[in-house]
């Protein structure tokens, strides 16, 4: 291979991100090969992507299987590699293929620092966020067309949803301090019934029985690909710090995130149609608190409501089909 490789294993909203910087290399360099060494989970968000030539599951949960990815990134060569991911793992990946020119980012960026050691070209971007930074390190490995723009399958119905027009929101994240009080929704749910809107709930098969005391909601549990089409079939979105959230900004959604200890500016929606709601003076942090953090149960119901009837409206107003 002469092309190029990418290296993002997971998670969602991380792929997401790195989308536009991916399409933007694809513009930049249209006759070369492309692949991308993900994790096999990740693979329905990317799978018919124009900007990609190969994907390359990332197999690690046996030994042969792990033997089978090593043995196929030797064989790639490519002329360079990029890794969008900064982890230790992810650099050790990318070397095993042994490109000319590896990029990454640099120790003050990378999320293990010491992944740093692994590339021979690194980058400290500007930011601030997430997405800039992945596309300002794609300019910097030689990318001159760049996009915003991030491509996504259309996902296929799986599960039941509402017949009529329906708020769709996520209300499980990455860890417990980033999430909106369970009986929020169940208020909000009220509200919006009596405009004539559902609220439906995407959460994994295996924590559907978290919600069985919220009343007012519908409960939908799907594939990825379910999640991508019921994302597309909502009218507005309401979102937490997690990857549905970053789904729907990258497919035009309007709606609301809900914001506590992490950053906006860093991870908040990308592309202007969803409305970010987070309470003043909050310190941010990682830390992956086991209780709903304080910030999140700062924001009201009714902000929420108010946000998000707002943006639909807006989007109506725009002529964005909803």
């Amino acid at each position: 291979m002469s092309g190029i490789l990418i290296v993002r294993l997971g998670a969602m909203g991380d792929v997401i991100h790195a989308l536009p910087a991916v399409a933007s290399l694809r513009l930049s360099f249209p006759k070369q090969k492309i692949a991308w060494l993900v994790s096999p989970r990740w693979i329905p968000l990317l799978k018919g992507n124009p900007a990609i030539d190969e994907l390359l599951p990332f197999e690690r949960k046996t030994l042969p299987s792990l033997r089978s990815t090593a043995a196929r990134l030797r064989q790639l060569r490519p002329e360079m590699a990029i890794d969008f991911q900064g982890l230790i793992q992810s650099a050790l990946a990318g070397r095993v293929a042994r490109p000319k020119r590896f990029w990454g980012f640099s120790r003050q960026i990378a999320r293990e620092p010491l992944a740093a050691f692994f590339y021979n070209h690194r980058l400290t971007p500007p930011g601030p966020h997430r997405v800039q930074s992945n596309l300002q390190l794609a300019e910097a490995a030689g990318a001159h067309q760049l996009t915003s723009r991030a491509w996504l399958p259309p996902g296929a119905p799986d599960g039941t949803l509402p017949k009529g027009p329906f708020i769709l929101a996520s209300p499980f994240a990455g860890w417990t301090g980033k999430e909106w009080p369970l009986p929020c929704y169940s208020e909000l749910a009220k509200r919006l019934r009596q405009e004539g809107l559902r609220l439906v709930l995407n959460v994994p098969a295996v924590r559907t029985s978290e919600l069985s005391d919220l009343e007012n909601v519908d409960v939908h549990s799907s594939s990825l690909a379910g999640l991508i089409h019921a994302t597309r079939e909502a009218i507005g979105v309401v979102g937490l710090d997690s990857g549905p959230l970053h789904l729907a900004a990258a497919l035009d959604r309007p709606g609301v995130a809900i914001y506590g200890p992490t950053n906006p500016a860093l991870t908040g929606p990308f592309g202007g149609t969803i409305r970010v709601l987070r309470a003043p003076r909050v310190t941010s942090t990682y830390k992956r608190d086991r209780e709903v953090h304080a910030s999140m149960r700062a924001v009201t119901v009714d902000q929420v409501h108010r946000a998000l009837m707002s943006s639909v409206e807006q989007c109506k107003a725009a002529g964005r089909a909803v």
